[in-house]
This record gives C-alpha cells, sequence and structure tokens, in this order.
C-alpha cells in the first residue's frame, strides 16, 4: 500500500466519525453534578430554612473582616471626646507615617484644603466649593483625634472618607494635617 492510499483511507474514517456526531445534543456526561450545579444564589429565599431573616443579620459582637469599630458617635459630644484622642501610631515610624500621609492627604483633601492646608485648594480657586477654612483659623481647635474623627464621618458639606482610607491611612493624614497646622501658624 502506497502513502496516498493510506492517508486517504484515514481521511475517510476521520470523516465519517465526525459525520455521526450531532452538535445539538451533548456528548456523554461523566459525573454530571460537576458540569449541572445546583443553583443557590447569595440570600435566596429557599425552602428548608423557616427563619430566612435571621441570616441576614450578623452575630452579635462580631467586626467585618478589615473594619476597625470606632468607639465615638457622630455628633457634637463625640467629636468633643474624640479631639482628646491620641494618635495610637508607633511614633519611631514618624517619618514614614508623614510620607505617606502627605501623599493621601494630596491625593484626597488638597484638592479642597489645598497642598498646605490654608484652604485653598484647586476647587476652592475656581469657586466649585466655598468655605474651606485654613487648618491656621484660631477659632478652629483642631486636634489630632479631631481629624481623625473629621474623616471617619465628615464634617458639613465633607463627606466622609471611612471607605476610601483605612484605620491606619486615616491616623497618618490626621497626623499630616497637625502637622500642616504647625508649619501655618509659623
Amino acid at each position: 500500500m502506497n502513502s496516498f492510499s493510506k492517508i486517504v483511507i484515514v481521511l475517510g474514517l476521520v470523516l465519517s466519525v465526525a459525520s455521526c456526531a450531532d452538535k445539538n445534543s451533548p456528548n456523554y456526561q461523566y459525573m454530571p453534578n460537576m458540569y449541572v450545579p445546583v443553583g443557590y444564589e447569595t440570600y435566596q429565599k429557599v425552602d428548608f430554612l423557616p427563619n430566612q431573616q435571621e441570616a441576614l443579620i450578623p452575630a452579635d459582637h462580631t467586626v467585618p473582616r478589615g473594619k476597625m469599630p470606632y468607639e465615638f458617635d457622630n455628633g457634637p459630644e463625640g467629636k468633643e471626646l474624640a479631639k482628646i484622642q491620641a494618635s495610637p501610631l508607633d511614633s519611631l515610624q514618624q517619618e514614614d507615617n508623614m510620607k505617606v500621609g502627605m501623599e493621601l492627604y494630596n491625593i484626597y483633601c488638597a484638592i479642597c484644603h489645598g497642598e498646605k492646608g490654608d484652604g485653598k485648594g484647586t476647587l476652592v480657586e475656581r469657586e466649585k466649593i466655598l468655605g474651606v477654612p485654613s487648618y491656621d483659623d484660631a477659632a478652629r481647635n483642631i486636634s489630632v483625634g479631631g481629624t481623625y474623627h473629621t474623616i471617619y464621618y465628615g464634617l458639613n458639606s465633607m463627606g466622609s472618607y471611612a471607605g476610601q482610607l483605612n484605620h491606619k491611612e486615616r491616623w497618618q493624614v490626621a497626623e499630616y494635617v497637625m502637622k500642616l497646622k504647625q508649619d501655618l501658624t509659623k
């Protein structure tokens, strides 16, 4: 047999096997449970749970991952209590904290408060927002704890930045704000 006839025979076998396959129906499935899952969705109502609302409520005294509970309420009393709170960051890493705080401040805060903390950010200069006070204003009793409270809850037209900054980053920005206040009062 020559090679041409071998190729013709192999090609004929391949075409005959391929023509028998039906593209509209699937082939045999081995272990079909792996391919056809049970379609439960998160918090979907199911028949076998009697009280489904309990599944939606977190357990008592639990904290979500990555969240740090804040002990002060959002209000004037909470802000006054927060003002006397000191920063929990390590004082040995003060230089690193200031560097990170400056970067985060320039990203999130400088657009309104200005890079120097003088209340003359880009949005204020373009008159998109008004009334952003300077950090050296004598009437504003700014402290590191009060700044953290303001970043956490927001104040007046400033919204909360608790979603953008984690616990440590909020303290780093608060410490950097205190440095800006010192620089402005000199």
